[in-house]
């Protein structure tokens, strides 16, 4: 496992995902993502997929894996947000990225994903981060459109079947990968 040391920035700290952190890490991501509470924020998938978004296995794994951290962002030692890096050759993978439903819309995604880009340049040389989004969630690519992120067009499909993944509501699901340039 790749490992970067604690970095503090304002009043948050970012670092990495430990095996005693996924109790407080499942509950966080699939509040951002599945159920009533995910309605809170902006970033739900709640009408799009029921289900799980994720279980301890799930995020264990992203944490332990070759090449892979799990970084989580605390405010006062209280896990607020996290995503995944993966290293990828010349690219980074960014994925499972979630922020506590009632602190979205503040600014703190973005300096997460900020956080997070600069960490993969730095502790990987990555030149591209790398990502997948479902196609259908049309304001999220947005979103990571105004951090510099284009839509390629190489779509992948959802592992309908799988309920790992959710329970889909919709049969038009796929995923599309999303880049962004890391240099300059």
């Amino acid at each position: 496992m790749d490992t970067a040391p604690p970095r503090e920035s304002g009043e948050l700290t970012y670092r990495d995902a430990v095996a005693a952190d996924v109790s407080a890490l499942v509950p966080l991501i699939e509040s951002a993502y599945r159920g009533d509470t995910s309605r809170t924020g902006w970033t739900t998938e709640a009408d799009i997929l029921h289900g799980r978004r994720t279980d301890p296995e799930g995020v264990l794994a992203v944490i332990t894996a070759p090449g892979s951290r799990l970084m989580v962002v605390e405010r006062d030692g209280e896990p607020i947000a996290c995503c995944q890096l993966e290293h990828r050759g010349e690219a980074a993978y960014f994925g499972m990225f979630a922020v506590r439903p009632d602190l979205q819309g503040g600014g703190l995604g973005r300096r997460v994903i900020a956080e997070a880009e600069r960490s993969a340049r730095e502790s990987w040389g990555a030149r591209e981060m790398h990502m997948t989004v479902i196609s259908v969630r049309e304001e999220l690519i947005a979103w990571y459109e105004r951090r510099g992120y284009r839509r390629t067009g190489q779509l992948s499909p959802f592992p309908y079947g799988d309920e790992r993944f959710g329970i889909p509501q919709r049969d038009d699901l796929v995923f599309e990968l999303l880049v962004k340039d890391l240099e300059g």
